[in-house]
């Protein structure tokens, strides 16, 4: 197990201790443990008067003080849940809701425009002050409610990737939220999990776990279930574990002693609470592009300053439309539309089945260019059959194996015996593999007389194990079979068969000989071949006193193969065809054979002719530019390492990709964080392994990741549609004020006329823009290079085009109402800028025409065209909004007007767009 680079990164993620220098004195930072819900009359004594430690409890006292070794009833449980709360550590504390309100007012340009206002309300002018300051409240009102709906969809996609336990309640094994783990529950730990509790070992199987998170010790520690009496360091106490610790190998039963707040992690929660959010890239890149365009619109706003005061103009009156301008020209909106489109992706995302823990995770969908899958429940349906087994040289199916035979016994028993999976009312609990391999025990004489695998691992139980890992891709475990002890061992076939001494055939045990092992490898060979996986069978006697460790594991009988059918998930050859047209190289990465793995790939149309596969073996001896040279070429990656998927990744990123990677195991956590987007398995995945990640697969599904890919080019799209509407319409508006200034002729607009139009564009329209639905037509594209910038050549054109058509017919409606009044003009120049920009956003929903898409297909923009037509309506009409807003009374000829001269904008694009589309076709 790659142990180094896992610390590491776990370090990185979770050890806000090691900068308190916490292995220089642990007992002056952490308090004695003891488990708070004791009753006094039940605390044991030491000698000299002190209580004793849960460490320091013989079996017998911690079972009558704790609890039992079968863990609690659910009942117990939900009355504990009460007593002592969930276990969870205390979070930073959120912003109130009247906090987020009162920082919407921090920001300079409002700022500025409360100043002006109050300027404005000293010198008498009352109603442009009521209007500016209730157009600032609306801002921040709308603002607060963006704020709080995005912190809401990010804390329900939280709470979807909290941890989850394995807990032994009502005597079965359930895998629960770590937020309802209680004292007295028996924690079920095994290699990638997470420790969630503080808790003292009662069934130890070679545990090994990594405490970095606590002793800034980043080497793994041996733990023990063993009793001890002498009072010891937190570090030493190898009895007990705790929370916030990594499993890095074996497995173990744990009884509960402390949640949340009363764990060793909990005393030191303000230390780990480093949980700011950041901004994304693209958030960051928007926020910086805002400050330069706030200081080109300040310079604007300056001249056109200067220009209304060389025309005579009130200094006030200059001024207040000065900042006006800059106020309604500068999009304020962009941070929080991106945030809150961001946050509406990762929604519908989690209802997809992909779980978005990370922000930044979402742009990068858009960018993804190679995607590296595991094979095994991601591109196959993880549903093992046993197809057929081999042993004394001869193929068998399940109901033809004969007890009478030492050859089928010693396979039925390494099959039932040496297996941690159960079936319990028909459903599978476990590991598919080992699930299977019990379904096809189950079809044999042996469970036709009553023996269960309940009754044979009761009759011999397991005495040692040593689980697997995907480094010796083996597993053992010790029995007593027939009064002697024995080590059964399955695993693949390549690896075993270089153990073996001896075979089993229906004569006896003999030596195994070169045409043995050639005669095993064909057969292995042939299953390959038909895209089966394949368990060699193997075992070995031993001694009473031998100690199991990794040398034991030599010197076998070989007892024969199982294969297994884990059938490709009928999505998944679309699912490839979709990533291949979206420009995205889909590689299998797979700890199975590499002719299994070719076969499968093959099926659902990764690998094809003149493609490569390669082993783990054949990728270490290469160099680095010798990969490089192949890279294009590879599409299947067999029996691979941990080390493997890093280098993978890392030959990939050198030629500029964006990698997906996907993994469920404890040693897969360093690829994870090394790949551009770490994908973790939601069903199979280990805790690590989900903690690694910026992704997580509900469903385990490779055409899941794809989906995630559509969502994350729809969201960039969505958000680059609103930017290119907001800019757009602020272009149009910065023009006609820059025109009429440099023309010396009337104000066009108002202030209380901007910043109306800045409240009702930038949100609205913008967030309906921001939720227009998926195409699965941007799978035809490209993927996005993350390098390039915001404005590209295209973008710009479009901008300026639109920009300049409403800037047009704005100034047109301010010449035709000015040949009847100076109000007139600038009313019918404020409601042709509203109006167009209300039409605009239809257009900027999509590249292609309104007729093309439909209406429909966003039925918001339809709610929010209309929202903005009815405010612009009771503005116009509703005569005690005239003397707020400077509005001259129009006639039927101007109204027809401006409906017109509002729509000429939208139409020019639609006619153009429906052109290009009927000549493509």
């Amino acid at each position: 197990m790659c142990t180094k680079s896992l610390v590491f990164y776990y370090q990185l993620q979770k050890t806000a201790c090691t900068n308190q220098n916490f292995s220089q004195n642990t007992s002056s930072i952490f308090e004695k443990t003891t488990v708070h819900y004791l009753s006094q009359e039940k605390k044991q004594k030491k000698g000299h008067g002190l209580m004793k430690e849960i460490y320091q409890l013989n079996k017998e006292e911690l079972f009558r003080t704790c609890g039992n070794p079968e863990g609690l009833t659910t009942t117990d449980a939900k009355e504990r849940l009460q007593t002592y709360g969930e276990n969870t550590l205390v979070e930073q504390k959120k912003q109130s809701v009247a906090s987020v309100f009162f920082h919407q007012f921090a920001d300079l340009l409002v700022i500025i425009l409360i100043a002006a206002a109050i300027v404005s309300m000293a010198s008498g002018n009352i109603e442009s002050t009521i209007v500016i300051f209730a157009v600032i409240i609306m801002n921040a009102i709308l603002g607060t409610i963006q704020y709080v709906k995005a912190e809401k969809s990010l804390d329900s996609l939280k709470e979807l990737s909290a941890p989850k336990a394995k807990v032994l309640r009502d005597g079965i094994k359930q895998e629960i939220a770590s937020k309802d783990i209680v004292p007295g529950d028996i924690l079920l730990l095994e290699a990638g999990d997470m420790i969630v509790a503080d808790g003292r070992i009662i069934e130890n199987f070679s545990l090994q776990v990594n405490e970095s998170s606590l002793t800034g010790e980043s080497t793994n520690v041996d733990k023990d279930d063993s009793d001890i009496t002498e009072d010891v360091a937190l570090g030493d106490r190898i009895n007990m574990v705790f929370s916030g610790s990594l499993v890095t190998y074996g497995r173990a039963n744990v009884l509960v002693t402390a949640t949340g707040m009363h764990t060793e992690m909990g005393k030191i929660a303000t230390l780990m609470n480093n949980t700011k959010s950041k901004a994304t890239p693209l958030q960051i890149s928007l926020d910086n592009f805002s400050k330069k365009l706030a200081t080109i619109i300040m310079v604007i706003s300056l001249i056109v300053f200067g220009l209304r005061l060389m025309q005579g103009e009130k200094i006030l009156d200059s001024l207040m439309f000065a900042v006006a301008l800059a106020v309604a020209a500068i999009p304020e909106a962009l941070g929080s539309i991106v945030t809150i489109v961001q946050a509406m992706g990762t929604r519908k995302m989690a209802a997809d089945q992909a779980i978005i823990k990370d922000l930044k995770a979402v742009e990068s969908l858009g960018c993804v260019s190679v995607i590296c899958s595991d094979k095994t429940g991601t591109l196959t349906q993880n549903k093992m059959t046993v197809q057929q087994l081999y042993t004394c040289d001869t193929l068998l199916n399940a109901d033809q194996l004969d007890l009478h035979i030492p050859a089928h016994r010693y396979f039925l028993y390494n099959c039932i015996l040496n297996n941690d999976s159960s079936i319990r009312d028909g459903k599978d609990i476990g590991d598919p593999t080992e699930t299977c391999l019990l379904t096809m025990a189950r079809k044999t004489k042996l469970f036709d007389v009553g023996v269960t695998e309940e009754v044979l691992r009761d009759l011999m139980p397991r005495l040692e194990e040593i689980p697997f890992d995907s480094e010796r891709k083996l597993m053992s475990s010790k029995y007593l079979l027939h009064g002697v002890p024995t080590l059964l061992t399955k695993g693949a076939v390549d690896v075993l068969l270089t153990r073996m001494d001896s075979i089993i055939t229906e004569d006896g045990i003999r030596p195994i000989t070169e045409n043995d092992r050639d005669r095993i490898l064909e057969q292995n060979m042939q299953f390959s071949r038909q895209g089966l996986r394949v368990l060699a069978l193997a075992y070995k006697e031993c001694s009473d006193s031998e100690v199991l460790t990794a040398a034991s594991e030599y010197g076998y009988t070989f007892i024969g193969l199982v294969s297994m059918i884990d059938p490709p998930r009928e999505e998944s050859m679309a699912a490839v065809a979709d990533a291949i047209s979206a420009g995205i190289k889909p590689i299998m990465i797979t700890g199975d054979h590499k002719v299994t793995a070719t076969a499968i790939a093959r099926q659902i149309g990764i690998f094809h002719d003149g493609d490569m596969a390669v082993t783990g073996q054949e990728v270490d001896r290469m160099t680095d530019d010798e990969l490089t040279d192949v890279l294009p070429k590879i599409s299947v990656y067999a029996r691979v390492s941990p080390e493997n998927k890093i280098r993978i990744v890392d030959a990939w990123q050198k030629k500029g990709h964006i990698v997906a990677m996907t993994g469920d195991g404890v040693n897969d956590a360093p690829a994870l964080k090394k790949a551009d987007i770490g994908v973790a398995m939601g069903i199979t995945g280990t805790e690590v392994s989900k903690d690694a990640s910026a992704m997580i697969l509900a469903d385990d599904n490779f055409a899941t990741i794809i989906k995630a890919v559509l969502t994350g080019r729809n969201v960039y799209r969505n958000i680059m549609n609103a930017i290119l509407f907001l800019l757009s319409g602020n272009l149009a508006a910065i023009l006609v004020v820059l025109y009429c200034s440099i023309m010396a002729l009337d104000t066009p607009f108002q202030p209380v006329h901007l910043l109306f139009i800045n409240l009702l564009t930038d949100s609205l329209p913008a967030l309906a823009i921001g939720m227009e639905p998926s195409d699965k037509k941007l799978l035809r594209n490209k993927p996005r290079d993350p390098k390039a910038g915001i404005f590209n050549k295209s973008f710009s054109l479009q901008l300026i085009c639109y920009g300049v058509l409403i800037g047009i017919v704005t100034t047109v409606a301010f010449y035709l109402g000015d040949s009847v009044n100076a109000l007139t003009a600038s009313t019918m120049a404020f409601a042709t800028l509203t109006l167009a920009r209300l039409f605009h956003g239809f257009t900027c929903r999509s590249e292609s025409s309104i007729i093309k898409i439909g209406i429909r297909s966003n039925l918001w923009s339809v709610a929010a065209f209309f929202a903005g037509v009815l405010l612009l309506g009771f503005v116009l009409l509703a005569p005690f909004m005239h003397g707020l807003f400077m509005i001259a009374d129009l006639t039927v000829k101007n109204v027809l007007s401006i409906l017109g001269l509002a729509f000429i904008p939208t139409f020019i694009i639609q006619i153009t767009r429906i052109i290009k589309e009927a000549v493509r076709k």
